[in-house]
């Protein structure tokens, strides 16, 4: 959250440690392994647990188990030893606990669907960094199937508790006049100090190859769609073939899904086709695919695929730099011709040339900030328009983004404000920003102290001494019990 913030906020968010509230299979047998959310690292040995009700909130309980699997989870991440996190992580499942029955009362819930595609997500992750199927299920020390059926329930009420914290702030706003009053009240010596930024527009030339230099590579994905009709294992190829790397270890198992997943053309054919049918070779922005459908639920679709991405040749990148060449030519001799024109009709970059060319703030999206910090952008990119004057564009120059992609690009520098403390007149959408979290931060922490109130909560008396559970429990021989 932000630094202006209270921190009740973030609990959700930040404590849950992996992203997902894993718990052992059986407390009996206990942890075999540590699990991320989004990663998986090796086994630790047996964690051996003593189990006990740790605490509660109205009709749900929580485990000791729950809580040492996520410290453990907090200690593979890379983390020092610290018992004292206990206590976040009981908060944070207590908050889970508190939202999601409440989300009961007031009738919000989330579809199977979305947690089938979530579980699903994290899956696919885990399964990824693991280095296979086979492994992932080697460091469970169970079936994949098994395990996502041990993680959804937690993951569905995770994903209540998300949807009702939004439902008791979605309607909260911030005017002008409560951002100066906000921003008159943070003590000088608290301002924040944002470093210097920069607004940046690109028009890009992304290097295309003939259909001559495409047709061995559609080739290519004709012939694996053969081996895979005349009865070869789609998921063996996929792993061998396709240049999805993140599918490709899973057998280009891509989940379910909706349409809004997919490029337009993928989803035509995925939502097409019958269960085990094979789409013939197609192309999308990625290269040359086939799929096959696994299975259709209502508005979401379980696909596999193969993708075969042509190679960037050097004749495709001459081309690329002979247009920016003439494209900047022309913006430098026609001086009516202006650079969000330019961008709109020529770049390449889907994500700047509906907005004049400009580049946003990947950190401030939501607002859609043209400010950027300028050690937030691409190096090459700083580099270049460090030597350029505002309101200048720079000549045609090479770039190579962070997954090898080379790309011709002309810049154009808009502003430039030096390194400041913050103040309204440069800062009012920082400012209104941090403003509006303090705002929502004061709601959700109002409602959650009404909550507690109403609500049955104990909590065990090794947790009574923790600072962030102050307040919390309100069991009547839990308040006489002393830690």
């Amino acid at each position: 959250m932000r630094k202006f913030g209270i921190a009740i906020l973030s609990i959700i968010l930040t404590i849950s440690i992996a992203g997902a509230q894993t718990k052992a299979p059986d407390t009996a047998k206990a942890a075999k392994v540590v699990v991320k959310a989004d990663s998986v690292v090796a086994p630790r040995g047996p964690v051996k647990t003593l189990d006990k009700i740790a605490g509660v909130v109205g009709s749900g309980i929580i485990l000791q188990s729950d809580i040492e699997l996520q410290y453990a989870n907090y200690l593979a991440s890379g983390y020092a030893p610290n018992p004292g996190i206990k206590c976040n992580i009981l908060q944070s499942l207590m908050t889970q606990k508190l939202l999601a029955q409440q989300a009961v009362i007031d009738s919000i819930s989330v579809k199977d669907d979305e947690v089938d595609n979530e579980v699903d997500r994290r899956m696919r992750g885990m399964i990824a960094r693991a280095g296979g199927q086979d492994k992932l299920e080697q460091f469970l020390g169970r079936s994949t199937i098994q395990y996502k059926d041990d993680i959804r329930p937690d993951i569905k009420e995770n994903m209540v508790a998300q949807k009702m914290r939004s439902h008791i702030t979605e309607k909260i706003n911030i005017t002008p006049l409560e951002v100066e009053k906000f921003f008159k009240g943070i003590p000088v010596d608290s301002l924040p100090t944002y470093n210097k930024e920069v607004e940046v527009g690109d028009i890009a030339f992304a290097p295309q190859l003939n259909k001559e230099e495409k047709e061995f590579y559609r080739q290519k994905a004709e012939e694996l769609l053969a081996r895979v009709k005349k009865g070869e294992d789609f998921g063996t190829l996929a792993r061998l073939y396709s240049q999805d790397t993140g599918s490709a270890p899973d057998g280009g198992d891509l989940g379910f899904a909706d349409r809004t997943t997919f490029v337009k053309e993928f989803a035509s054919w995925a939502f097409r086709l019958k269960a085990g049918e094979i789409s013939p070779v197609f192309e999308t922005d990625f290269g040359f695919h086939f799929l096959q459908v696994i299975e259709r639920r209502g508005e979401q679709v379980h696909v596999r695929h193969i993708l075969i991405t042509p190679a960037v040749t050097q004749a495709s990148l001459d081309r690329a730099k002979a247009k920016a060449d003439s494209i900047y030519t022309l913006m430098v001799k026609n001086k009516s011709i202006d650079f969000s024109t330019a961008a709109t009709f020529y770049s390449d970059d889907k994500e700047t040339k509906y907005n004049g060319g400009m580049m946003l703030n990947a950190e401030n999206v939501d607002v859609r900030s043209t400010y950027i910090p300028t050690d937030k952008l691409d190096p090459q990119v700083a580099l270049t328009v460090d030597t350029m004057k505002i309101g200048n564009i720079s000549k045609p120059q090479l770039f190579t983004d962070q997954y090898g992609k080379k790309t011709y690009k002309i810049l154009y520098l808009k502003s430039s404000t030096d390194a400041h403390k913050a103040n309204l007149k440069q800062d009012f959408p920082k400012i209104k920003d941090l403003a509006l979290n303090n705002k929502i931060n004061k709601t959700v922490s109002a409602w959650f102290e009404k909550r507690r109130k109403e609500t049955y909560i104990k909590i065990d008396p090794e947790y009574q001494s923790c600072a962030q559970l102050k307040g919390w429990g309100n069991d009547p021989l839990s308040a006489q019990t002393k830690p």
